[in-house]
C-alpha cells in the first residue's frame, strides 16, 4: 500500500531517533495519483519525525462517503493555534521550527498536490501535544 511504502523510506530515520513509526492497515481505497500523493504523504511524514522528539508517528486511514481521509499523526512539539493558518503558506516557518533544517515549502506543496487531485489538507494540532495532519482524498 501506499502508506506502507511511506514508512518503508522513513522507517530508518524514526529508529534513529528512537520513535516508532506505525501504519494501521486498512483495505480502503481512493482517487489519487500515485506519485504525487507519496510526494505530499512523505512531506508530512518527514515534518512529523523531524518535530517529533519521542513518542510515535502513526499513519492510519479513515472512510467517508465522499472522501478517504488519511491521518499523519505525531507526538511531536505541536503548532501554536494562530501559526494554524500561516503554516501552509510558502517559505513559512514557525519560531519553534526554526531550529531544524527545511525551508518551508513542504507543507505548501503537499496542500497544491492535493488540490489538484480535488482533495484538501487540514491540521489540528495544539502546541506541546502534537499534530494531526489529515490529507482528503476522492473515493474510489
Amino acid at each position: 500500500s501506499v502508506l506502507t511504502q511511506v514508512a518503508q523510506q522513513f522507517q530508518g530515520t524514526a529508529s534513529e531517533k528512537g520513535l516508532t513509526l506505525t501504519v494501521i492497515p486498512t483495505k480502503e481505497e481512493a482517487c489519487f495519483d500515485r506519485k504525487w500523493t507519496i510526494e505530499a504523504l512523505c512531506n508530512l511524514v518527514d515534518n512529523a519525525i523531524k518535530y517529533t522528539e519521542e513518542g510515535e508517528v502513526t499513519l492510519s486511514v479513515h472512510p467517508y462517503e465522499m472522501y478517504v481521509r488519511i491521518d499523519v499523526r505525531d507526538t511531536g512539539i505541536g503548532i501554536k493555534e494562530e501559526d494554524h493558518p500561516k503554516i501552509f503558506s510558502r517559505f513559512y516557518r514557525g519560531d519553534d521550527s526554526m531550529q531544524e533544517e527545511g525551508v518551508g515549502i513542504g507543507l505548501y506543496l503537499a496542500r497544491q498536490i492535493l488540490r489538484s487531485e480535488d482533495g484538501y489538507l487540514k491540521v489540528t494540532s495544539k502546541q506541546g501535544e502534537g499534530s494531526t495532519f489529515s490529507i482528503f482524498l476522492p473515493a474510489s
